[in-house]
Parts: C-alpha cells; structure tokens; sequence
C-alpha cells in the first residue's frame, strides 16, 4: 500500500488510474484497496486516498478534481461566501454550455451550463493545504442568484444581496459590473437602492 500511498500523496489526495499505472501499480491492486476502503473511487478512473485530511471544502475538491472546467456557483457559492445560512444538499457547479456529460459519485451535483463567456468571468482559483477548487467571487454570485432566480429562489437571493451590502469591503461598481454583463442590473437595481439608502 506504500507505493499506492505515494502516488496519492503527490497529488493531494487523488490519483487517476492513468497515473496508478504509470507507477507500475496493477489494476488489480487499485481494485482491493478500493474493495478494503483504503481508497474511494470518486468516478471512473479517479480515485481519493481515503486517510487523506479532509475539511469543509472536501466535496469541492472532488468536483475540481473530477472536472477542473467545473465552478462552484449560485447557492454553494454562496454558501462558501458566507452570503447565506442555508446549505445545499446538491453542489451547484457551472460547466460550459457545450460539455455533454459529467460523472461523479460523490457528491450529489447540481449542474448549470454557463456560456463561456460567463464561465471565465468571477472565477476564482482557492487553493488550500489539502486541494483546491474553482468558485465564482460574491459579485458574481450575486448576479447569477439574480439570473436564476426562479431556479433558487427569492428568499435566498435577497439573503445573499442583504449580507453581501452588510460588509465593510463590499464592492458595488464590481457587483453592477457582473449584474449588467449577466443581464440583470435592472431587476437588481430596486434592490440594491432599497438596501444602501
């Protein structure tokens, strides 16, 4: 299990099967250590060392890793800014428009096809001790909450705006900056004159 261990190791905590092979580990060693839980198989050909530190972001590490083109978006995004209380039992994750399918295990996801143009912009890159991820900042969130509205929901929408206008290093030009390019500067302006004022 050592070398098995090195190879995750090198690569915070997940290896693809591509990678276990290229060490000259055989597939019927993957095959028992995912049968005795010493790793978990995150999807087809992606495997996590099961001993390996896991935290809050763990799930958005196993997203990131299953798919780097994925962002962490609109609710869980949210949630990750601590714009709102509520925690999602789904991951929501912004792929591009034209990408067909994603496989993962777990965790359950909620998948958005964002065009590209939208995908790249307010993307940031986390990276911590034990993975990283992709989340789109707490302007951008704010306007995608707005865009998909009917899909999430009023109550967490105005939650998230609320809390966001709460903060001492908020950035209004940013915030209508990403509410006009997504197309909803004048949905949110009633809002956003309501809270400041």
């Amino acid at each position: 299990m050592s070398e098995i261990r090195s190879v995750f190791q090198q690569q915070n905590g997940y290896a693809r099967m591509h990678d276990l092979k290229i060490a000259g580990i055989h597939t019927r060693k993957i095959a028992a250590a995912v049968k005795t839980g010493e790793i978990e198989k995150i999807r087809p050909g992606l495997y996590r060392l099961a001993e390996y530190p896991r935290d809050q972001f763990s799930s958005y590490y196993d997203i990131y890793a299953a798919n780097d083109k994925a962002v962490i978006c609109l609710v869980s995004a949210s949630a990750f800014h601590e714009l709102t209380d509520y925690i999602p039992e789904e991951t929501s994750i912004a792929l591009p428009r034209n990408y067909t399918s994603f496989a993962i295990e777990y965790p359950p996801v909620n998948i958005y096809y964002f065009p590209e143009k939208h995908l790249k912009s307010g993307a940031e890159f986390i990276i911590t001790d034990n993975g990283r991820f992709k989340v789109f900042s707490a302007e951008k969130t704010i306007a995608d909450l707005f865009r998909y509205r009917k899909k999430t929901g009023d109550d967490i929408v105005l939650e998230s705006l609320k809390n966001y206008l709460s903060r001492k290093n908020r950035d209004i030009n940013k915030l209508l900056e990403y509410s006009a390019e997504s197309g909803v500067q004048k949905q949110m302006m009633p809002y956003l004159k309501a809270m400041v004022i």
